[in-house]
């Protein structure tokens, strides 16, 4: 690691105050059952959630935050059988689940595309993975640029995943679940108080991951002790550790075909479990440790620290064979490309963060005092491969021979950024709100790049400032009006740190700018409703080149307008709710044809829960997505994935108190669709009727 002064000073200063902006929340705090809870991130009831700490680093109800959050609770992800981030996502209108190549966790958020915002607990987890939910309480997506509270990225905005925390309690809960594919997996979560001042728990999870494609499955397991302290009457002290060990397929998907010359082309029909791959040969694998130290405190009535210290190390390959090109024919040929791509990286992020709530006059303050720094080590290499024959023959389908040895890329590099903000969060009375901070950035990367032969080092800082403002009006104690404006930034070395080179190290950063007004209002306690009117623009705009996956094209100034809608909570005692509704226009400014890709204009989503008696229950939901672009529109034959509408259904009965027995049906009308993509020819097929049965204990 490279330690300047400066940074140096500045994690000496977030040592000093030990970590995450979790202060607020008191531990041991009653909660509303028998167990109260260490370490607490967030209330949630049910499908709502009613505060969060994440969106501005002091616990805030979701009515007094001047932006889009939806929130999937704990409850939701186990009735609904989620077992990926794209399996949430898909739920979550204004956000579309990307192909990600067969190996790690992708998504555009308000048409901006991103492997690298997502967080755990508010701190950086920005490697490229699959990220697992067998040890989360639930999954915040964040809409909108969120420099302040997050740093650079976060264009379209964050997925925040909030972690599992001990209890005071004992208790053992598990499940057992097997689908229609042959997928299976196995979790445990053990919870055990050690005494008065201290609790353990325990996550560990194993999933068999068979697949509807052919040759396509894999397995990963992890495990996660949390344990926690309380260290005198105000302070709390939490040491996670997670092991993950993921290997599996990768798959891309199918390719595109031609329609009408001059038109869109679609994807391949007929072809919904054929492997465009090599068997034996397409696959990923990482192992992960990841090592979380959480500290929280108050120094007096109204003044408190927290902070976090997070270090992963993260070593990661995927080799690709996959369709290079659109097929010919129905039954004609396909084009093969083949690469090997090995990644290590370390990260050290450490946060700092005084809250102090303080009365000027008539005004109400809380206001943020923060630092973060950060090392981020990477080593990444590519290598081109050789096959034995360059095409596919779909009308007689041969596997071909591949030898990976053409360098076609070797870099290290090393980012240290520091950032330092506050944050005011102003009450004037009981009807006026205004959220007011600013973050300063500064994010220095040196690298080398080692091919060709001579080696090309290459470096960049950037200082910006992010500013945001909200206004929050509230007519009653129930229902708030806001307006917002918000910017963020992203480096020219993108998400991976990969961009950069020695001929574009001189570029500006992109940058993200967001307008919306919003509503929100809480129907009841267990029941709220939010719409949101918003433009995003991004500005010095690059996106992947669709003809060469090393490459991006600088394309200018992009804009995204839209509307959302969503609601969550209990309709009445017995039926509970969670959807909503986007509208997106996503284009390159003052050019209407070159629209965004993967930004369908239509997104809906609604899913239900009833209990027709104390022990049966029956759930219902549907996703409806309209057509939408592969890839950036840049010629009249860009890929079109067409619209599709899917039903999913389920079914609870508790056997008793302990064990809850579970049935989930994906796609119950067995609908033919195409649920994401990579580029213009890597596109997912949608998985048939699937269903999964789950059996749920708790002791």
């Amino acid at each position: 690691m490279r330690f300047s002064s400066t940074s140096f000073i500045a994690l000496a200063f977030a040592a000093t105050f030990t970590f995450p902006a979790y202060a607020d929340e008191a531990a041991f705090d009653e909660a509303s059952d028998d167990s109260r809870t260490i370490i607490v991130t967030g209330t949630s009831e049910g499908y709502v959630a009613t505060n969060s700490v994440t969106a501005t680093k002091t616990d805030t109800p979701l009515l007094d935050i001047p932006q889009t959050i939806n929130v999937v609770t704990r409850e939701q992800l186990e009735d609904q059988a989620h077992h990926s981030l794209g399996d949430v996502l898909r739920y979550v209108p204004g956000t579309t689940v990307g192909q990600g190549e067969g190996n790690r966790d992708q998504i555009t958020l308000r048409g901006q595309n991103t492997t690298a915002d997502f967080f755990l607990d508010g701190v950086r987890d920005d490697v490229q993975y699959y990220r697992g939910l067998y040890n989360i309480e639930r999954v915040e997506i964040l809409k909108g640029p969120y420099a302040l509270i997050f740093g650079r990225g976060g264009g379209g905005g964050i997925i925040n995943r909030v972690q599992k925390s001990p209890k005071t309690e004992i208790f053992y809960k598990g499940h057992a679940s097997v689908n229609s594919f042959g997928a299976h997996d196995f979790s445990a979560d053990l919870n055990a108080p050690l005494n008065d001042m201290a609790a353990v728990r325990v996550n560990a999870v194993y999933e068999n991951l068979d697949s509807h494609r052919d040759f396509v499955g894999g397995e990963r397991y992890a495990w996660n002790p949390y344990i926690a302290f309380k260290l005198g009457d105000d302070w709390n002290l939490g040491l996670s550790y997670e092991y993950v060990n993921d290997d599996r397929v990768t798959d891309r998907g199918v390719p595109s075909i031609a329609t009408t010359a001059g038109q869109p082309n679609r994807p391949i029909t007929g072809y919904r479990d054929q492997f465009f791959g090599i068997p034996g040969v397409n696959r990923t694998t990482l192992e992960a440790q990841i090592a979380k130290l959480r500290l929280d405190g108050r120094l007096a009535e109204n003044l408190s620290f927290s902070g976090t210290m997070l270090y992963g190390d993260y070593d990661k390959i995927y080799i690709n064979v996959y369709a290079n090109g659109p097929a010919t024919a129905q039954n004609g040929t396909v084009a093969l490309a083949a690469y090997s791509d090995p990644t290590t990286r370390e990260n050290f992020i450490a946060q700092g963060n005084l809250v102090w709530d303080v009365n000027t006059g008539p005004l109400a303050h809380k206001i943020l005092l923060g630092v973060e720094y950060g090392d981020q080590q990477s080593a990444n290499r590519r290598f081109n491969g050789t096959l034995s024959n360059a095409t596919f023959n779909l009308a007689n389908p041969v596997f071909p021979a591949v030898a990976f040895n053409a360098p076609a890329r070797d870099s290290v590099s090393d980012v240290e950024f520091f950032s330092a903000y506050v944050q005011d969060q102003i009450s004037i009375g009981e009807h006026v709100d205004i959220v007011a901070g600013l973050r300063y950035d500064r994010f220095d990367i040196e690298g080398i790049d080692l091919f060709p032969a001579v080696d090309r080092p290459f470096a960049r800082k950037d200082d910006k400032v992010s500013p945001r403002i909200g206004l929050i009006v509230k007519p009653q104690e129930n229902v708030s009006l806001y307006g917002s404006y918000s910017q963020s930034f992203l480096p020219r070395s993108g998400d991976q740190f990969l961009s950069l080179s020695v001929t574009q190290q001189n570029l500006a950063p992109e940058k993200f700018t967001n307008y919306e007004l919003g509503a929100k209002w809480d129907i009841r306690p267990d029941l709220n409703v939010t719409l949101a009117l918003f433009q995003l623009d991004r500005s010095n705009a690059t996106t992947p080149d669709p003809a060469n996956p090393l490459a991006s094209i600088n394309v200018g100034k992009t804009r995204t307008k839209g509307v959302e809608l969503s609601v969550a909570g209990r309709i009445t005692p017995n039926w509970q709710m969670h959807g909503g509704y986007s509208y997106q226009d996503a284009a390159l400014a003052g050019n209407d044809f070159v629209r965004l890709g993967q930004v369908p204009k239509h997104q809906a989503s609604l899913w239900n829960r009833y209990d027709l008696t104390d022990k049966f229950a029956a759930g219902v939901g549907i996703i409806h997505q309209s057509s939408q672009f592969a890839a950036i529109r840049t010629s009249a034959t860009t890929t079109r994935l067409p619209a599709f509408t899917r039903v999913d259904a389920a079914l609870f009965y508790d056997v008793s108190e302990a064990v809850q027995l579970q049935l989930n049906i994906e796609n119950l009308l067995d609908t033919s669709y195409f649920s994401d993509a990579h580029n213009n020819n890597n596109i997912s097929t949608g998985a048939p009727i699937n269903g999964r049965f789950t059996i749920r204990a708790k002791f």
